[in-house]
């Protein structure tokens, strides 16, 4: 059998058993507009059903729908109505031209995780068999139906003859549910322009986010001055309606595994967190990602960029994007992370907006993300991650801007595998945190407090509500373990950070391997999906490739186990 061959047949195998099917619209973090943050999800036990795919930000949206299409539409199979729908046969490879996808798989930016071809995806099983959950009412029967036979959306079935109304029906039936992470263009702009093509549908879209999100949406965007108010808030036209999100789950909703998760579309429910995406540009003392905090503001820098209180009883007020800062206070942006669940299975893929590192940020909170992870991933939940990675580590930390490079995601998943050890081995990973508490002179019985950020213990900042891993208004979630609870908490921030995140010019600091209390990789099989990376727009060496030979260079030092791949606009990933 031909290599070739081989490769189709393992990834038919896999299409077979992924629970999710992830197209990705967009994947970079600008500047060019065509390529921005735009995903499709679905559940692979919905078949194509009408309302079945969840879009995750759209920064860019039906043109990337049209472009997959503009592809892969020419490839489609005829068929009359009365005819049984059968499943596609391997598509020969002489049928299409194949250089493009055999360049694409010895590229070092695909995964073996991962299905990640976007020329090639072989036939779906019976299972699979769109011809059930056709959302659109069928036409009559001398009129025959195309079924695409690669891409994407191989196996969907199409009414229509060109890309451009295919693209508008997919978007109209298919398409229920937005979930947007923040309100910055790059995530939303698509969103917002193709809401022209909402009139003809029998329902409003749903626009689901954090409550802060939607705030600024109503404000900035739909507000009869940016854009037309075309929400059902405020005597808007009523095509879009929207879905304000609890942070932390609803606990109200689901139970078991699912508690707290909200369902968005067919098949697939929700649970969502906040995470900081740097703070205002606007001209304050504390200007820039990880600019130096003015005496008065309360915080002051230490050589490692982490923020430490000058006076710990009066730490400053954290203020969303959506209120207006003052001379005194820290405006952050706010981002989310979302937990998406496979009713069917089970299984469970996170994915995030933009976010900073915590070791530099002023408002830290991924941490309460990776405790959530954590334990997803020793119950083998958790299929994927999908993270941003902006810039690559000649970026310093100054000039972040709310993002992360490689450095800072290597030292974030290090905080992710220190979790998973502390669930795995809770007696050799309190030992070793007591060791190391000793070490630097702290008390080290059994019931010490971990100190969060601002000098109080666990119990006292669940009291203020500051940076409890669930918001004050949830109410939720009490079940869900703390990052500030000694039973499972992550590394003092000293400790679980690497030494050293400035570059200096002549090279980075990669982050120790010191922390592993066994031999096999705590992340071993996750799969690290990198999102959001900035183009350079210059000579050179891509930067996708650049961001992933350094994450590389970084996992294989500190043995974490994760693998990694660089998304690519037009492809598909199957978990």
């Amino acid at each position: 059998m031909k290599e070739d061959d081989l490769l189709i047949d393992a990834a038919s195998e896999q299409q077979r058993l992924a629970a999710f099917q992830v197209i990705i619209l967009g994947a970079g973090g600008g500047p060019s507009e065509d390529n921005v943050t735009g995903l499709l999800v679905r559940s692979t036990a919905t078949n194509w059903a009408k309302g079945s795919i969840l879009a995750v930000d759209a920064g860019i949206h039906l043109a990337g729908i049209i472009r997959i299409l503009n592809e892969h539409l020419p490839y489609a199979i005829r068929r009359q109505v009365c005819e049984p729908l059968e499943l596609l046969p391997k598509t020969p490879t002489k049928a299409r031209p194949a250089p493009l996808v055999h360049s694409r798989r010895s590229s070092p930016r695909f995964s073996g995780h991962a299905s990640t071809q976007s020329n090639y995806f072989p036939h779906i099983p019976e299972q699979r068999s769109t011809r059930a959950g056709s959302p659109f009412t069928q036409p009559e029967a001398s009129k025959p139906l195309l079924v695409l036979s690669t891409g994407p959306f191989t196996n969907l079935e199409v009414p229509y003859e060109s890309s451009k109304a295919n693209a508008a029906y997919l978007l109209r039936n298919l398409i229920s549910t937005y979930l947007i992470t923040h309100p910055h263009l790059d995530h939303l702009s698509g969103f917002a322009v193709n809401t022209a093509s909402f009139q003809h549908t029998s329902r409003p879209k749903k626009l689901a986010a954090l409550p802060s999100t939607i705030d600024a949406i109503k404000r900035h965007i739909f507000n009869d001055v940016i854009w037309p108010n075309l929400s059902d808030e405020e005597g808007g036209v009523g095509l879009v309606s929207y879905m304000r999100l609890v942070e932390g789950g609803n606990v109200a909703l689901g139970e078991g595994e699912g508690k707290g998760y909200i369902e968005l579309c067919d098949g697939l429910a929700v649970k969502s967190w906040s995470v900081s995406h740097g703070h205002c540009m606007k001209r304050h003392s504390h200007r820039g990602s990880n600019g130096e905090i003015a005496v008065e503001s309360g915080l002051q820098r230490n050589s490692q960029g982490h923020s430490s209180p000058s006076t710990i009883d009066q730490p400053p007020k954290i203020l969303s994007h959506r209120e207006g800062p003052s001379k005194e206070d820290v405006c952050v942006y706010d981002s989310a992370a979302f937990f998406i669940r496979d009713e069917a299975s089970g299984k469970e893929v996170l994915i995030f907006g933009d976010v900073e590192p915590d070791s530099v940020s002023l408002s830290p909170r991924t941490a309460r993300v990776w405790t959530n992870a954590a334990s997803k991933i020793v119950a083998g939940l958790l299929c994927a991650i999908f993270i941003e990675c902006s810039y690559d580590d000649s970026q310093s930390n100054e000039t972040l801007f709310g993002h992360l490079a490689p450095r800072h995601l290597v030292a974030e998943l290090q905080t992710l595998a220190d979790l998973v050890e502390s669930l795995r081995h809770p007696n050799t990973a309190d030992s070793q945190r007591k060791r190391k508490r000793e070490s630097i002179g702290l008390k080290a019985h059994e019931d010490t407090d971990i100190r969060t950020r601002w000098g109080r213990n666990a119990h006292q900042t669940r009291q203020k509500g500051r940076t409890s891993s669930i918001s004050p208004f949830s109410g939720a979630v009490d079940d869900l373990p703390l990052v500030n609870d000694t039973s499972i908490a992550p590394l003092p921030m000293e400790e679980s950070m690497p030494a050293l995140l400035e570059y200096g010019g002549s090279g980075f600091s990669t982050v120790p391997a010191s922390r592993s209390v066994s031999d096999t990789p705590p992340l071993l099989g996750l799969q690290v999906v990198i999102i959001h990376v900035k183009d350079t727009l210059k000579d050179g060496p891509d930067i996708s490739d650049v961001v992933l030979s350094q994450l590389q260079q970084h996992e294989e030092e500190a043995k974490l186990g994760c693998s990694f791949t660089i998304s690519t606009a037009g492809t598909s990933i199957w978990l």
